[in-house]
């Protein structure tokens, strides 16, 4: 089965930019559609992103749209997010997640932002975002 290790994060500015990074291991990315998420103290894990099985559609959360873009490189079995203009209202543990999807399926809010549905998660990494 397919094993989620997550890098970069760390402390940016009020305005800043990261990059996170997901780096897949017993499978391949091509395989899987892909989704970011987020928890924040004392509040419930939240969707942000998911880009399909193809790569060809992606889908964000409003809060982060045109700041964050999803990606994937399967020749380096990754999937990026990164996050420009961050907000201190982004400091959360943000986390990597991965579901199977038929090969020429969509993302959308229905099908990609319930977190129950993906199967394999990444072990998190913090994101601090300071004012």
């Amino acid at each position: 089965q397919v094993q989620l290790e997550q890098s970069g994060g760390g402390l940016a500015q009020d305005g800043g930019s990261l990059r996170l990074s997901c780096a897949a291991s017993g499978g391949t990315v091509s395989s899987y559609a892909m989704g970011w998420f987020r928890q924040a103290p004392g509040k419930e894990r939240e969707f942000v992103a998911a880009i399909s099985r193809s790569g060809a559609t992606t889908y964000y959360v409003d809060s982060v749209k045109g700041r964050f873009t999803i990606s994937k490189d399967n020749a380096e079995n990754t999937v990026y997010l990164r996050m420009n203009d961050l907000k201190p209202e982004d400091t959360a543990v943000y986390y990597c997640a991965a579901k199977w999807a038929p090969i020429y399926s969509t993302v959308s809010a229905s099908t990609s932002s319930a977190s129950a549905s993906y199967g394999y998660w990444g072990q998190g990494t913090q994101v601090t975002v300071s004012s």
